[in-house]
């Protein structure tokens, strides 16, 4: 997405899909030398867009600010396997694209324009586009909006041979100053500019919206031929030329197509949809402005988040809409009555734990999605998610929904996805206690309840975990280690090292693993919120062996009895395996830690808890 600015710099900068972007980022910077601090670049690049649309007679659906930068590479970000550009390991069997990557090339945004691999193939080319749209939660309307919308103006640049184009930027001498593609064909730029290698133009009027895009996709015939850069593409043979050049004015071209255009005419449901697009200009223009503006801020999360004058008052679902709090928020005293009924509810310290981490955990700081606000884990999909066992879920549910119809008699108003956080605390500190600690876990109302209807399924779909480490949850064996997702997961989830280190260590010992495993459930004293776990897992006297050649489960054996002792998964063992990890652990695991580990796991439970609470920052 781009929500952090992220294009100016490596990898981004260097796609061969983003070519000579970087001339046009460079346009921007007197903008952005001039406002400062007062808008950040991705915001700027964002409104750069709205602006040009508008520019052609284009009337966006609106624009909401408050991206902020970030300055350095994101190496966070899963790319692909694939070790140089355009490559396409990421495909195994009958095209199967591996999960969760949307580009079918190391270096695309989307797919290759040319066709599967370059083969001008416009079925395959719309089976490509499908896929990758709706990895990006597009559905085909949005996504023939997006391309039809996107090629109602400007043209591609291909005047000659690729070997003319020197390297990206990260690859460019230094004294490019952070340029790239600096191109030796002529003068290498106008009509001698090369980019993709192709040498496309739409539109009859390439710098002001229309669906004459449309209309010479669906008026003429297209024969396949080549670019002067020898990239395939297709011509309107039977058509006049009637394309004026971008840069002389007294000659005109024949309409050009990409094997992606044609996509929309070989698809039957991409045809349908653009054929509506062209009988019905106005719906078309309102199409694409909303899947415009679902692009440029699907990243941002909901709507409460965006800043400025031109933020639209619709809500959209895609935004994930939480109703407005609409009661007055529970005082302490009435907080208090609720952990008694709580505690008297027979729900037990895991139970409790388990749900209030199920609907917590959801959150992606990558996108601002998920999390336990609108207690969406009563909804579907995920209270049908094999990661949040759903018959123990729905039973707890149900005591929930219990005590929260017997406190708004009185009232007052507790929503379930305060309840539920709630609860998760009470069975903390519930713990805490039996380990000889009081604590109060923090807790702030004011979370509401989403509805069905406000949340989109197949959306929600996507995040389900196929890994939790936290609770030692695997739904198959990867390629990626299962550590390795476990990082990925602490990440999403905006934790640090020691952070991830003290959840972990609570987890396991209140009882939180998928299905009550007792995999790294290292205590005998299960539901009490002690240290064991760092404890017994750092204890020498235990010999780790895998179960089998896959590694992922081990049984830890006294190294003087040969007695099991306890059993592991690798993401117990990676917290005495990784030097990292090992140093928190070690903390956690001294004679003198038991208070500083109560403390910070009760911090980094509240800050899941509170992930998507952008109210409170």
């Amino acid at each position: 997405g781009g929500g952090t600015g992220a294009q100016r710099f490596a990898p981004l900068n260097s796609w061969p899909d983003n070519g000579n972007l970087d001339k046009a980022r460079r346009l921007l910077w007197p903008i952005k030398q001039k406002y400062g601090k007062k808008i950040s670049w991705a915001d700027l690049f964002i409104l750069t867009g709205n602006v040009a649309l508008d520019s052609m007679g284009f009337k966006t659906f609106g624009f909401g600010g408050g991206r902020p930068d970030i300055w350095e590479t994101e190496d966070d970000i899963y790319w692909g396997v694939e070790d140089s550009w355009l490559a396409d390991n990421r495909y195994s069997g009958e095209r199967d694209l591996e999960n969760p990557l949307a580009a079918v090339q190391m270096g695309l945004i989307y797919v290759n324009p040319e066709g599967p691999n370059g083969v001008p193939d416009a079925k395959a080319s719309a089976h490509d586009i499908r896929e990758t749209f709706g990895r990006m939660a597009m559905n085909d309307e949005e996504t023939v909006a997006l391309i039809a919308g996107g090629h109602a103006f400007g043209k591609t640049h291909g005047a000659g041979s690729a070997v003319h184009v020197g390297p990206e930027p990260e690859g460019a001498p230094i004294e490019e100053q952070g340029f790239g593609w600096t191109s030796s064909f002529n003068s290498g730029a106008g009509p001698d500019a090369i980019t993709s290698g192709l040498e496309v133009t739409w539109s009859n009027t390439p710098t002001k919206w229309g669906v004459n895009y449309l209309e010479n996709l669906f008026a003429y015939e297209w024969e396949l031929t080549t670019s002067p850069a020898g990239a395939k593409q297709w011509v309107a043979n039977d058509a006049p030329e009637m394309i004026p050049d971008a840069h002389d004015s007294s000659k005109m071209r024949k309409p050009t197509m990409l094997t992606t255009d044609i996509a929309l005419r070989a698809d039957p449901s991409y045809e349908k949809i653009s054929r509506r697009f062209l009988a019905e200009p106005d719906y078309f223009a309102d199409a694409f402005a909303r899947a415009w503006y679902k692009l440029t801020h699907r990243d941002m999360g909901p709507k409460s988040r965006y800043l400025g004058p031109d933020v639209p008052e619709e809500e959209l679902i895609w935004q994930d809409p939480i109703p407005a709090c609409d009661h007055e928020l529970v005082s302490d005293s009435e907080i208090e009555s609720l952990k008694s009924m709580i505690k008297e509810s027979g729900i037990s310290v895991s139970e409790l734990v388990s749900t209030a981490w199920a609907s917590a955990s959801t959150y992606r700081g990558t996108d601002m999605r998920g999390g336990a606000n609108g207690a969406r884990i009563r909804l579907a999909p995920q209270k049908d998610w094999e990661v949040n066992q759903p018959m123990q879920l729905a039973r707890v549910l149900e005591r929930l929904e219990v005590i929260q119809s017997d406190f708004n008699v009185g009232g007052k108003n507790i929503s379930m996805a305060d309840l539920i956080v709630l609860a998760g605390g009470v069975g903390v500190e519930s713990a805490a206690k039996k380990a000889g600690t009081e604590i109060k876990v923090p807790f702030t109302p004011g979370r509401m309840d989403a509805s069905q209807e406000q949340t989109d399924i197949d959306s929600f779909g996507v995040m389900e975990p196929v890994a939790d480490g936290f609770r030692n949850y695997l739904k198959k064996r990867y390629s990626v280690a299962t550590e390795a997702l476990f990082l990925d997961r602490t990440q999403m989830l905006g934790l640090t090292g020691s952070e991830m280190t003290a959840l972990t260590g609570g987890l396991r010992v209140l009882g939180a693993n998928h299905e009550q495993s007792k995999h790294g459930v290292f205590t005998d004293k299960p539901e009490t919120l002690s240290t064991d776990f760092f404890v017994n897992l750092l204890d020498m006297s235990t010999k780790w062996s895998p179960v089998d050649v896959e590694a992922e489960e081990f049984n830890g054996h006294d190294r003087s009895t040969g007695d099991l002792k306890w059993t592991a998964t690798r993401a117990d063992l990676a917290f005495g395996s990784n030097s990292r990890l090992r140093a928190y652990a070690e903390v956690y695991a001294c004679s003198d830690s038991h208070e500083q580990f109560v403390s910070d796991f009760v911090a980094a439970w509240t800050k899941v808890m509170n992930a998507d609470r952008f109210d409170l920052s």
